[in-house]
C-alpha cells in the first residue's frame, strides 16, 4: 500500500463517518423530532454535507489520487471507487451542495403539509427550488461524466446504469402488463374474494410480531432499531441499522410487509464487509441491488406459499380468532392480490413496476426540461391512466405521495423496479443452488436464504459493478425474463 493511498484509506472513512452522522440525524427527523426542530435540522444537514464535500474536494485529494497504487482486488476496486467519487464531487461546488441540502430539507418539511392536505400548490414553490438545483446539479456532472443530465443523476443510485438501458426494459415491461394485468384479474375474479383478516390487531401486540419476525428472518438487535415513521424506510449504519414502518389497527399486514420489506435492506447494511467498513467498497453495490435484497425477502420469500403457512400460524396466534383466515391459500390471495391502485407503496409486485415507468418518465422530462413544476400533477394523471387505465382524484394519492422528489432524490425510481428483477433472478439461483430451501421457508427458517444472500451479494460491498454482481451470483447479468416468468408463475 502506497502512502498516498494510505492517506486516502484515512480521509474516507473520516468522510463516511460525516456521513453516518447525517443518516443519523435523517432517521431523526423522520421518526423522533418534533415539527418546530426542522429549520435548524436542515442547516444541521446542510453543514455536514458541506464539510464532506470540502474533505473529499480538497487539492491534497487530486495529489493522492494521482500518486496512489493498490494492489488485490479489493483495494483496486476501493481506489477506483475513491476516484469516482471523487470526480463527482469535485464537478459540483460546495456552495451547490449546502444550497441542496437546505433546500431539500425546506421541501421535506412543507411536503408534509402539503401532503396531508392533498394540496400541490402548497410545496410546489419549494419543489421548484428542488428541482432547479437538480438540474444545475445534472448539468455540472453531465460535463465531467461524460453523461446525459439525467444519467448523471441516475449514476449517483445506480452506477453504470442509464435511460438508455433502462427504457427497453420498461417498454417490454409495459408491453407485458397490457396483456397479463387483465389476465390476473380475471383469475382472481374466478377464485373470488379473500376472507377478510379479523381485526382490529393491537398496535403492540403488531410491534411485538413485526419485531420477532424480523429477528427470525435474522436482523440483530444488539445493532438494530424499529421505530414509526410517516413513510417506512432503513436508514442508520452498518452497526446502528434504523428501520421504520407504520401501524394500523385495522390491518396488520401493512406494518408486517413493510418491516420485513425494510428487514432485507437491514440485512443487506449489517452484513456488508466489516474490513471495508467506511471505505467506498465496504459499501452496498448500488440502491438497485439495494432493492433487490429487500424485494428478495418480502416479495420472493416472505409471500410465498411456503412462508406464508408459516406465517398464518404466527398470526392466528398472536391475535386469535377463526383460523381460516390465516390458511396459506387465503393469505395468497389477500396479501398477493392484484389490483390498479394509486398508490405506489401499497401497489402488487405485477403492478409496481408501472409506478415506477411513470416516476421514471416524469423526473426524466423534469430534469430535462421538457416538463415544468407547475404541470407535474397533470401529467402524472396523463402517465397514469396511459400506464393502469385509472387517474387520482387528488393529488395526496398522486404526485404527493412519495418522500423521494421533495428530498431531491431524482433519478433514484429506476432501481425499484431494476432491484425487483435482480431479486427474482437471484431468487432463482438460490432455489437452484440450495437443497430444502423452500422446506426450510415452510419452517419459518430463513437461514438458508440468508445466508447464500450473505454470501453472494452482501459481503462482495461493491467491489463488483451490479451486473458483475448479478454474474458472480447467477451467471448472467440482469435478465429481466427471470421476473416475468416469476409473475406468470405466481398470477397467471
Amino acid at each position: 500500500m502506497s502512502d498516498a493511498y494510505a492517506r486516502l484509506k484515512t480521509r474516507f472513512a473520516r468522510i463516511a463517518t460525516l456521513g453516518e452522522a447525517g443518516a443519523m440525524l435523517h432517521w431523526d427527523a423522520s421518526a423522533m423530532m418534533p415539527p418546530g426542530g426542522g429549520a435548524a435540522r436542515g442547516e444541521q444537514l446542510a453543514v455536514l454535507a458541506g464539510l464532506g464535500h470540502e474533505l473529499l474536494t480538497a487539492p491534497a485529494v487530486a495529489e493522492d489520487l494521482a500518486a496512489a497504487a493498490a494492489t488485490g482486488d479489493w483495494d483496486q476496486a476501493n481506489l477506483r471507487l475513491m476516484r469516482r467519487a471523487h470526480l463527482r464531487a469535485t464537478a459540483l461546488p460546495t456552495s451547490l451542495v449546502e444550497a441542496t441540502a437546505r433546500a431539500n430539507a425546506a421541501c421535506e418539511k412543507v411536503w408534509r403539509q402539503a401532503k396531508a392536505a392533498a394540496d400541490f400548490a402548497m410545496v410546489r414553490p419549494a419543489l421548484e427550488e428542488v428541482v432547479a438545483l437538480q438540474r444545475e446539479a445534472a448539468q455540472a456532472l453531465s460535463g465531467v461524466l461524460g453523461l446525459a443530465p439525467y444519467d448523471s443523476l441516475m449514476d449517483g443510485y445506480q452506477p453504470g446504469i442509464g435511460a438508455a438501458d433502462v427504457e427497453p426494459v420498461f417498454a417490454a415491461y409495459e408491453a407485458f402488463l397490457a396483456e397479463a394485468l387483465p389476465r390476473a384479474e380475471a383469475i382472481q375474479a374466478a377464485r373470488g374474494a379473500p376472507l377478510p383478516l379479523p381485526g382490529p390487531f393491537p398496535v403492540a401486540v403488531q410491534q411485538a410480531l413485526c419485531r420477532s419476525l424480523s429477528e427470525r428472518v435474522g436482523l440483530d438487535y444488539g445493532h438494530a432499531r424499529l421505530d414509526e415513521s410517516l413513510h417506512p424506510f432503513c436508514g442508520g449504519t452498518p452497526t446502528d441499522v434504523r428501520i421504520t414502518t407504520f401501524y394500523a389497527e385495522a390491518d396488520v399486514g401493512k406494518a408486517l410487509l413493510g418491516v420485513l420489506h425494510e428487514t432485507g435492506h437491514a440485512l443487506y447494511e449489517r452484513g456488508l464487509p466489516g474490513a471495508w467498513a467506511r471505505q467506498p467498497v465496504g459499501e452496498a453495490a448500488g440502491m438497485a441491488a439495494h432493492e433487490s435484497q429487500s424485494l428478495i425477502v418480502e416479495m420472493q420469500a416472505c409471500r410465498s406459499d411456503a412462508f406464508l403457512g408459516f406465517l398464518g400460524g404466527e398470526l392466528h396466534r398472536a391475535f386469535g380468532g377463526d383460523p381460516a383466515p390465516y390458511e396459506t391459500a387465503n393469505l395468497a390471495r389477500l396479501w398477493r392480490r392484484v389490483g390498479r391502485s394509486f398508490i405506489r407503496v401499497d401497489a402488487d409486485e405485477l403492478t409496481y413496476p408501472a409506478h415506477v415507468i411513470l416516476r421514471f418518465r416524469l423526473e426524466r422530462a423534469l430534469i430535462g426540461g421538457e416538463l415544468s413544476v407547475a404541470d407535474l400533477p397533470g401529467a402524472w394523471a396523463e402517465g397514469f391512466r396511459r400506464l393502469l387505465g385509472i387517474a387520482p382524484p387528488n393529488d395526496a394519492e398522486g404526485c404527493l405521495q412519495d418522500i423521494h422528489w421533495h428530498d431531491g432524490a431524482f433519478g433514484y425510481f429506476p432501481s425499484y423496479t431494476l432491484g425487483a428483477m435482480a431479486a427474482a433472478q437471484l431468487m432463482k439461483a438460490a432455489r437452484a443452488a440450495v437443497p430444502g430451501l423452500e422446506a426450510a421457508m415452510g419452517q419459518g427458517d430463513m437461514a438458508p436464504l440468508t445466508g447464500w444472500l450473505a454470501r453472494h451479494v452482501h459481503a462482495q460491498g461493491s467491489r463488483l459493478g451490479f451486473q458483475d454482481l448479478l454474474r458472480q451470483a447467477t451467471g448472467k447479468p440482469l435478465d429481466p425474463a427471470d421476473f416475468m416468468d416469476h409473475l406468470r408463475h405466481r398470477y397467471l
